[in-house]
């Protein structure tokens, strides 16, 4: 398997209950590196862009609130198969349907307060990365 690296955000839920050290550690206890990472507030714009795929559809407004709520924490993660390793680690977008010892089980409130976002594909992943961050800021 080659080395993969994927997006990923801790959301205003998980950083206004402390979650983001907890988070962490289910990430690197997976064999995730987070070779990038850094606390900010997403304006209105930058969420939009950032969910833009999902414009049209009834949530948006509603996850854009929710995602200018309070401070993030953007993530760059690195692994063997990284993408999919996160996803399982983060599990099922509805908590009520997520895996045993999985972040969004463990730690979300409910489907939209889910604690993490994560990439679904490598293309996402570079497109994600490179909204949030400048090459320079990714260390490995």
């Amino acid at each position: 398997m080659a080395i993969q690296r994927t997006f990923s955000i801790l959301k205003p839920d998980a950083t206004r209950r402390n979650l983001t050290g907890a988070i962490n550690a289910k990430i690197e206890a997976a064999g995730l590196r987070i070779v990038a990472q850094k606390r900010v507030v997403m304006t209105r714009g930058q969420a939009e862009t950032f969910y833009g795929v999902h414009k049209e559809r009834p949530f948006f407004g509603e996850l854009v609130d929710q995602m200018t709520a309070g401070p993030v924490v953007v993530q760059v993660l690195e692994g063997e198969n990284a993408i999919l390793k996160y996803r399982e680690v983060m599990g099922a977008t509805n908590p009520e349907k997520a895996d045993a010892g999985t972040i969004r089980k463990d730690f979300a409130l409910n489907m939209g307060e889910n604690s993490v976002h994560g990439s679904d594909a490598e293309e996402t992943a570079a497109m994600e990365i490179a909204q949030w961050f400048a090459g320079n800021e990714i260390v490995g």
